[in-house]
């Protein structure tokens, strides 16, 4: 006799006469539905380790993808400041190429005076001796015509006209002589002032030679810091973002254990300074691995 759910359910009180298999049957059904929902448990509560696991990956992923925002926004903030760092040197490297340019220029133009100077002063030394030789003569002829009035005044033979005539010549000569002596020191007077202008023009050389090789080695200095600005420039640049993340930083592997992408990181490098953006330091860059801890 089977089971009569129907009575059972308006006489829940009343007993039924059931047989022995059909009791056999309800409890291998209910030891049945007791190991499905026994499996069911396990089930579920596998499932819900995994789905533990994988929110807290999930929320690890989350944290990683902010912070790699988060350095990125850093990196593409000290890009921006070291580009207006690169623009502004840039700038200085230009005026010092304009001020290296005027000096050139001051300096060819006071070689062309130095070269004038030396021209007028060349001219000036040939007048010299010119004058010289006509003073030596003149001297030759005063002495000469001296000589022969002390032997006319003393030979008493020559006539008075003769003695005056020479009186005169002597008296001309004794003018020139003086003009010439004159004329002398006023080349002296100029020789001197243009050695004087000529040691000035020296010293001016000197003083532009000196600030030439000055600006040439700010130059130097100048142009070796842009080259390590552009060098910072192109370590700071941000990885390139395409369809598959970030492929700049999964190609970086580590030669300890091979890990790859998001095992790798990239810090700081606080033993390596490149230079400095005002009074801040900016470091060079190594990478992490978070597998195994090595430092490359």
């Amino acid at each position: 006799m089977s089971i009569d759910w129907a009575k059972a359910e308006e006489k829940p009180d009343k007993k039924q006469a059931i047989e022995g298999r059909f009791l056999l049957d309800l409890r291998a059904k209910v030891n049945d539905l007791e190991k499905q929902l026994s499996e069911n448990k396990t089930e579920l509560s596998a499932t819900q380790t995994q789905l533990k696991g994988t929110q807290e990956s999930l929320n690890g992923t989350t944290k990683e993808l902010e912070s790699t925002k988060s350095n990125l926004n850093s990196a593409k903030s000290e890009l921006d400041s070291t580009k207006k760092t690169l623009a502004q040197t840039r700038s200085d490297l230009e005026s010092k190429n304009q001020t290296v340019q005027k000096l050139s220029s001051e300096l060819n133009a006071v070689k062309a005076d130095l070269e004038a100077i030396s021209n007028v002063m060349n001219e000036l030394e040939t007048n010299l001796e010119s004058k010289e030789q006509e003073l030596d003569a003149s001297n030759s002829k005063v002495s000469q015509l001296q000589s022969e009035l002390a032997n006319a005044q003393s030979d008493g033979s020559s006539t008075h006209e003769q003695v005056n005539s020479l009186a005169s010549e002597v008296q001309n000569l004794n003018i020139k002589l003086n003009n010439v002596q004159q004329q002398n020191e006023e080349l002296t007077n100029q020789v001197s002032e243009l050695n004087n202008l000529l040691l000035q023009k020296d010293n001016q050389i000197q003083e532009l030679a000196e600030n030439l090789g000055q600006k040439d080695k700010l130059i130097q200095a100048q142009t070796v810091h842009l080259e390590e600005v552009e060098t910072e420039l192109t370590e700071l640049k941000p990885p390139e973002i395409g369809g598959g993340g970030f492929i700049g930083e999964e190609r970086v592997t580590c030669p300890m254990c091979g890990a790859v992408g998001g095992n790798i990181k990239q810090i700081e490098d606080k033993s390596k300074v490149l230079s400095y953006v005002g009074h801040i330091p900016m470091y060079a860059k190594k990478h992490v691995c978070k597998k195994c801890g090595y430092e490359f």
